[in-house]
């Protein structure tokens, strides 16, 4: 039985590098054992046999985006679920939705400078900065950002900056705001 009040289910959004995965994880384990934390992502390359970027490359956007869509209606249909959404989960207007009503949906933030610190690394796993032309990361980033914000603001229930703070005082106040959360 969940606590009165408290969500059935915390859904991670927000853009590549903002924290979702790692946030994720912390804040499940803060959450208890009848908790369990879900990246729709993984679930997606495990369905789909292959990792995103292959998938994406092989089916194209509009495929994987369709593919993604049906990985989040069933984990949005559980229960005790710590969801990391893919970055562009909030780009379908179905999906919307869906999140809202699986319980608290999170939009996790960051400066556009600690995007590209936190991206820069792994850029070729992420099709979305990997084919961005002649233009420079940052640039890059930022229009995606300009893109999405409203779409994630459309989805978000709360917002979290993730700049600057560990994974763990980020999911402590997630906690603490989920536990004051009314539907």
């Amino acid at each position: 039985m969940l606590e009165e009040n408290f969500p059935r289910n915390i859904v991670l959004v927000g853009f590549m590098g903002c924290g979702k995965s790692t946030v994720g994880r912390s804040l499940a384990a803060r959450l208890g054992n009848s908790w369990r934390y879900v990246d729709s992502d993984v679930r997606l390359a495990e369905v789909a046999g292959c990792d995103i970027p292959t998938l994406f490359k092989n089916e194209g956007e509009d495929n994987f985006r369709r593919r993604e869509t049906q990985i989040l209606t069933g984990l949005c249909a559980g229960e005790r679920l710590v969801i990391a959404t893919g970055g562009g989960a909030v780009l379908r207007d179905e999906n919307i939705p869906v999140l809202r009503s699986a319980g608290l949906v999170v939009w996790l933030t960051a400066r556009a400078d600690v995007v590209v610190a936190r991206t820069e690394r792994r850029e070729a796993d992420r099709p979305l900065l990997a084919n961005r032309g002649d233009k420079d990361l940052l640039t890059h980033i930022l229009t995606l950002l300009g893109e999405r914000g409203p779409r994630y603001q459309q989805a978000a229930h709360l917002i979290v900056d993730t700049s600057d703070r560990t994974p763990d005082n980020i999911a402590a106040e997630i906690e603490r705001k989920a536990r004051q959360w009314q539907k």
